[in-house]
């Protein structure tokens, strides 16, 4: 008992150090949705840090925040997924989910190649533009060992090219005739061409507002946008599996037979069972389940701002704006060509 209470004494500065940011971000991110809370606290956390480095008292409880706190986000966002909107709903847009997802971690592959790009970077960037922002940044980060700085970039990318996707596509929709009788061609294209769900839900809602569809659109663009997260799971097991594979060959005269089990992290197995445990619960109508789960997604939400606003506070904004060059345009490549293949997609399957 009395470790822990040493442990606690020594994590508690830096853990309300982080947290004094995270809440005004928060709170700034409900209100200006186009960014999201994620992206502010990450932001104030870098300027912060301009004048101010974590010192010994609160580096501990800062570092803390970023990787522990961030797996538990993880962990409580598997609450708000429930996997048998896959089947309802969420089937016929798998197609051109699949398709995008694809072509972003190719065109990533690709760039982190011919442009020499860091390749923690380059695969946070591949795998945050193909599924959904922050949340899968934030889930892959933990699995490939990426530190604060690179996560820092990888937000920093895609939140650029989010507030591009929910000031700009709206009006290209216009531009290139999507269907606005209903709301589910736009609400199919905002949700896989837009990555945050932030924005996606701006997106949406612009649509909406631009054709007095109700919420038509961000109905649609929201369930579409839920089957997409769900690729997390995959993604993140599969990177897990192919880093387990190479640490495992890489031990030489001593390599040990790759175990799955301690290349999956727990935090990915745990939320695997909180998905399935909200599919199964809702399925049997649980009373309050909704409102004890809605509290879990929530709280998940939160999480990823505090983790996000201390991974801000470790990160050098000096260092980022000089090594950023070529992860901007990685992420602007990535950006158009899952746009281009969600509409040619559309198309082949006659969505407009």
């Amino acid at each position: 008992m009395n470790k822990v209470l040493d442990k606690i004494k020594v994590l508690l500065p830096g853990l309300l150090y982080s947290v004094a940011v995270a809440i005004p971000a928060h709170l700034l991110g409900k209100k200006f949705p186009i960014a999201g809370g994620a992206v502010i606290a990450i932001l104030m956390g870098m300027l912060i840090n301009v004048f101010y480095k974590p010192g010994k008292a609160l580096a501990p409880g800062v570092k803390f925040a970023s990787k522990t706190i961030l797996q538990a986000a993880v962990v409580l966002l598997g609450f708000g997924l429930n996997l048998s909107v896959v089947v309802q709903i969420g089937v016929s847009s798998l197609p051109i989910i699949m398709s995008t997802i694809a072509t972003s971690l190719l065109v990533a592959y690709v760039m982190h190649k011919a442009l020499k790009v860091d390749g923690q970077i380059s695969t946070l960037i591949g795998v945050g533009t193909s599924i959904c922002g922050g949340s899968a940044v934030a889930a892959t980060a933990p699995v490939i060992d990426a530190d604060d700085e690179k996560v820092a970039q990888a937000i920093s990318v895609i939140f650029f090219f989010n507030v591009l996707a929910a000031i700009f596509f709206p009006t290209f929709g216009n531009w290139i005739g999507i269907p606005h009788v209903d709301g589910e061609a736009f609400g199919l294209f905002a949700a896989t061409a837009v990555n945050d769900t932030s924005s996606v839900t701006a997106t949406a809602s612009t649509w909406d507002t631009m054709h007095n569809l109700g919420s038509q659109t961000l109905n649609h663009a929201v369930t579409v946008k839920l089957t997409r997260t769900l690729f997390i799971i995959p993604i993140t097991v599969g990177l897990a599996f192919i880093r387990g594979r190479k640490g495992a060959e890489g031990q030489g005269a001593r390599k040990e037979k790759f175990n799955i089990k301690k290349a999956v992290p727990l935090f990915i197995g745990l939320f695997v069972l909180a998905s399935l445990a909200t599919t199964i619960v809702e399925a049997l109508s649980v009373p309050y389940a909704h409102e004890v789960f809605g509290f879990f997604k929530s709280a998940s939400k939160f999480f990823i701002v505090w983790a996000m606003a201390a991974i801000g506070l470790n990160t050098d904004v000096v260092k980022l704006v000089k090594t950023g060059g070529k992860p901007i345009l990685l992420g602007f490549t990535c950006w158009v060509a899952v746009t281009a293949m969600g509409l040619l997609m559309m198309k082949l399957t006659g969505v407009f």
